[in-house]
């Protein structure tokens, strides 16, 4: 790659998005969300639910089944000061998302805390549908704080316990309170492993209509797992990409996936969302890692953001890629790959897996529009120019597009 993304300016990549764009609340119903459409170099537009007469035959479409956890809860001191804790990730070192979501009694995490400064060192409780949970804080970090909870009933895991007391953290920008109708709309209807706390917004807007219509022109449907963290609401704040820290996400993807994306090799492989997009093409780095050193261990092999860019000249296939990883995995005696990635991707990035993507209207100078730019280059000016002046919707409620290379 001839040129670093760390030396983007991010002016470069930002636009006039006016407060009434952005959609405050879902549509009624899901497959209404309009439709851009981006193929062969021409924009044009339809409606979600006719998406499947836009994707080429047989193409792969990658879900992220991911499911966002309530991760904000409520306290009071003794002061009756109001505490919000907002819980980003396990704190424990070698324990992945999925394990601190089925610890009972007592789990350590890494949260954002509201009105930290009232907080002392006392211990908080809430009781909620007869269930009462403890938060201690441990540490004050730099961003962040590790937090012990622990609750009664013993024998109820993390993630059961969020269910019944938590709220869901709905984004920032949409500037109101969460309410019921969230619990189920911020929630892709194949959501099933507990551990986001934001939507891979991208699956909103699939109903079992749509899904039943891609059956029926024989596209096929994989499933890969990232577990989105607060990072992907954090704006590039720094003048060029080189300031900008990407937060590690947990991903998951088991090996049937793997195979399955070495037998399509020859499709079109469209991610639904940018977290599918990155758990995929952080497959093909992290093959390539196992390839020059078969001997790294499970709890080492992790994808640091501007690896793809300091190691471009490590070339090797994709399917030399994936068949490595494999063997990798087949010799750690795993049957599927667990690990952390901070991937960028940003120009000049060239796509290793992927052939377009789905997915909503980006914030401005966001390292998600730096990902569209990928696919579409500087047409994601054009794309974003349509789409503001035909009444499309903006951000995780906001409508869809269909971008292709």
């Amino acid at each position: 790659m001839s040129q670093h993304p760390s030396s983007i300016d991010i002016l470069d990549f930002t636009y006039n998005l006016p407060q009434e764009k952005i959609a405050e609340f879902p549509l009624p119903n899901r497959d209404d969300a309009k439709l851009l459409v981006y193929k062969n170099g021409e924009i044009g537009e339809s409606v979600f639910k006719h998406l499947s007469d836009f994707l080429p035959e047989e193409s792969v479409l990658i879900f992220n089944d991911t499911r966002v956890v309530q991760a904000r809860l409520f306290f009071q001191t003794a002061k009756q000061q109001k505490i919000e804790v907002f819980c980003l990730e396990p704190f424990n070192a070698g324990i992945d998302i999925t394990q601190a979501m089925l610890s009972t009694k007592t789990v350590l995490w890494k949260c954002l805390v509201g009105n930290l400064k009232k907080w002392r060192d006392e211990m908080l409780s809430v009781t909620i549908n007869e269930i009462t949970v403890n938060v201690k804080l441990v540490e004050k970090r730099g961003e962040d704080v590790v937090v012990e909870f622990s609750w009664e009933p013993y024998e109820l895991c993390f993630a059961e316990v969020l269910e019944k007391i938590g709220v869901m953290p709905i984004p920032p920008y949409l500037k109101r309170k969460s309410d019921e109708s969230d619990a189920i709309r911020y929630q892709t209807i194949y959501a099933v492993q507990n551990g986001s706390v934001a939507a891979p917004t991208a699956g909103l807007h699939f109903t079992p209509n749509v899904t039943e219509k891609l059956k029926v022109k024989k596209i096929q449907s994989l499933y890969v797992t990232l577990h989105v963290g607060a990072g992907t609401f954090k704006p590039v704040k720094s003048a060029t990409l080189a300031g900008h820290a990407m937060h590690y996400e947990w991903i998951t993807v088991d090996k049937t996936v793997i195979n399955a994306l070495i037998t399509y090799g020859a499709k079109k492989i469209i991610p639904v969302g940018t977290t599918s997009m990155r758990t995929i093409e952080s497959l093909y780095w992290l093959g390539l890692k196992v390839f020059y050193n078969p001997q790294i261990k499970p709890e080492d092999l992790e994808l640091d953001q501007w690896f793809p860019y300091d190691f471009s000249q490590l070339q090797i296939s994709n399917q030399e890629s994936l068949n490595s990883l494999l063997h990798w995995l087949s010799k750690n005696n795993l049957h599927q790959l667990t690990c952390k990635t901070s991937i960028i991707i940003a120009p000049p990035y060239k796509l290793k897996l992927a052939s377009g993507i789905i997915t909503n209207f980006h914030q401005p100078q966001s390292t998600l529009l730096l990902l569209i730019s990928c696919v579409v280059g500087n047409r994601w000016k054009d794309i974003y120019t349509y789409a503001l002046n035909n009444n499309f919707r903006f951000l995780s409620y906001g409508d869809s597009s269909l971008l292709l290379k």
